[in-house]
C-alpha cells in the first residue's frame, strides 16, 4: 500500500468539487476510487458524495446525465469524461454515508484540503488486506445482499483474506442471496472468475451461497473422477482449467461449465474405473440453462455452448482433419477451442496428457498455416457456387447443398482442385443432373 499522503487528482475533479464547495455544499471523493489510490492502482471511475440533492447538482453543472436519480445519483460530464455524484445515503454527512457501504475499505473519503476521512479503519484493514463490513455484518447484507458475493469478489480481485465475522455472517445469511436478480449475480461471478483466483468459487461453495445461484456446479464438488486421466473431483478440475485459460469471460464460463454433465452422467464398471459417456451433449443443455438464467447475451450464449459441444472433439494434426474441425466449428471460434482443449488438458492428469497437448500444438501450427495460405476449408472457399450447379442442370434445392458439401470433401483431401471447371467436371462425373 502506498503512503497516506495527498492524492494528486485530475483538474476535473478538483473544479467538481469547488464548485459544490462554493455553493456551500459539502463534496468528498469516496468508494473505489480511494481504495484503488490507496493501494497504487488506477481508479476506474471517480464517485462524489455531497449532501446537494440531484436537482441543485443538475442546476450547478451544464451538463449532466440523469443515472440514477431514485438513488440521488447525477453523472456530470466535464470534458468528455463522466463522474457520479450522489447524495448522502444517510443522515446528511459523510460519515452517515460511509456507516451505510459495504466494507471497510470501500467507507473511506478524501477531500484535498481536509484530507481522509476514515471512521472505520479502512485504511488499517487495506494495509492488513482485510475485507470487513461496516458496523454490523448482518445489517448490511440486508440492505443489499449482493454484498456478500461482493466480499468473495473483492477477495479473488485484490487478494485480501475476508474478516472471519464477516464470512460467519454470510454463512448465516447466505439465503439472502435469492433476492438478488441474476444479472448483477452474473456480473459478480464473472468477475470472480476473470481473476487470478478464480478458486474462490470454493468460497461460494463453503459459505453455502453457490447451492442458491449455481445448484449445478455445486453438484460437480461431490462428483468424484476415478480415472487414471483425472487427479481430482469434477469441480477443482473445472476450476483448475478456468486457471489454465485466457481470462475473456466467455472462455472462463466455458470452462467452469464445461464438463457439467458429468454429474449426471456417471457409471463405475466393474473395476472401479469412473466414466461420463456422452457428458459433452448433458454439459450443453445444462450449460444452456445457466446462462440463460444469468441473461447473458446470445453471441456469448453461442459461442460457451459451442466451445462446450466441441470440446471433447477429436482432431488429428493433419490438414484435412484440421479443416474439417474448422468447418464444422467454425473458423471465428476454432482458436478458441484449441484453447479450451489446452486448459482441460492441463487440468488432468500431466502424466498422460502432455502427449495431447503437444498435439495441440501441432494441430494451431497447421491452423495458422491454412489461414496463412487461404486454403479451402468451408463451402464459402469453393471455386464454384449452387448457381454454377443449375447451369448444369442440376435442381435448386437439397441436392445442390449436398454435392456442393460433397465436392468440400474432395477440395479438403486434394486442395489442388479447387478450380471452377475442374469441381465442374466432378460434379457432372459423380453426380447426374436430372434430365
Amino acid at each position: 500500500m502506498q503512503e497516506k499522503k495527498p492524492l494528486t487528482l485530475h483538474n476535473d475533479i478538483l473544479h467538481i468539487i469547488d464548485v459544490l464547495n462554493s455553493n456551500n455544499y459539502e463534496a468528498y471523493l469516496v468508494g473505489g476510487c480511494i481504495r484503488d489510490s490507496l493501494m497504487g492502482r488506477k481508479p476506474a471511475d471517480w464517485d462524489i458524495s455531497t449532501n446537494a440533492k440531484p436537482s441543485d447538482i443538475k442546476k450547478l453543472f451544464p451538463k449532466t446525465i440523469d443515472t440514477g436519480l431514485k438513488h440521488g445519483t447525477v453523472t456530470v460530464v466535464l470534458n468528455k469524461k463522466n463522474y457520479e455524484i450522489t447524495t448522502y445515503r444517510k443522515e446528511q454527512s459523510i460519515k452517515g454515508d460511509l456507516s451505510v457501504r459495504d466494507f471497510t475499505i470501500n467507507a473511506i473519503a478524501y477531500h484535498p484540503k481536509e484530507g481522509f476521512i476514515d471512521p472505520f479503519s479502512g485504511i488499517e484493514d487495506i494495509k492488513n488486506s482485510t475485507i470487513r463490513s461496516v458496523g454490523k455484518a448482518k445489517e448490511r447484507f440486508l440492505e443489499d445482499p449482493l454484498r456478500m458475493l461482493r466480499a468473495v469478489r473483492f477477495s479473488a480481485t485484490l487478494k485480501f483474506e475476508i474478516d472471519e465475522s464477516t464470512i460467519n455472517e454470510i454463512k448465516e445469511n447466505c439465503h439472502l442471496i435469492s433476492q438478488v436478480s441474476f444479472e448483477r449475480i452474473r456480473d459478480e461471478v464473472s468477475k470472480i472468475l476473470c481473476s487470478d483466483n478464480p478458486f474462490h468459487m470454493i468460497i461460494l461453495k463453503d459459505t453455502g451461497i453457490l447451492k442458491y445461484i449455481m445448484p449445478e456446479f455445486e453438484i460437480c464438488f461431490e462428483t468424484s473422477q476415478n480415472h487414471p486421466y483425472h487427479l481430482y473431483n469434477v469441480a477443482i478440475h473445472s476450476l483448475h482449467t478456468v486457471s489454465n485459460v485466457e481470462n475473456k469471460k466467455h472462455l472462463r464460463w466455458t470452462m467452469l461449465l464445461h464438463d457439467t454433465g458429468k454429474a449426471v452422467t456417471k457409471t463405475t464398471d466393474s473395476k472401479g474405473i469412473d466414466h461420463f459417456y456422452n457428458h459433452g451433449k448433458k454439459s450443453v443443455s445444462i450449460a444452456k440453462k445457466v446462462l440463460e438464467r444469468f441473461k447473458f447475451d446470445n453471441k456469448t450464449i453461442y459461442k460457451v455452448l459451442t466451445l462446450i459441444k466441441h470440446h471433447d472433439r477429436v482432431i488429428a494434426p493433419t490438414h484435412k482433419s484440421v479443416k474439417k474441425a474448422m468447418n464444422i466449428v467454425g473458423e471465428d471460434i476454432f482458436l478458441d477451442l484449441l484453447k479450451v482443449q489446452e486448459a482441460d488438458r492441463k487440468g488432468q492428469n500431466l502424466k498422460y496428457s502432455k502427449e495431447g497437448i503437444e498435439k495441440l500444438n501441432k494441430i494451431k501450427e497447421i491452423y495458422f498455416d491454412i489461414i496463412k495460405n487461404k486454403q479451402c476449408f468451408k463451402l464459402k472457399d469453393l471455386a464454384i457456387n449452387g448457381n454454377d450447379l443449375i447451369s448444369l442442370g442440376f435442381k435448386e434445392g437439397k441436392e445442390i447443398g449436398n454435392i456442393l458439401h460433397a465436392l468440400l470433401d474432395i477440395v479438403i483431401e486434394n486442395p489442388l482442385l479447387n478450380e471452377k471447371e475442374k469441381l465442374l467436371e466432378i460434379a457432372l462425373k459423380n453426380f447426374t443432373p436430372p434430365l
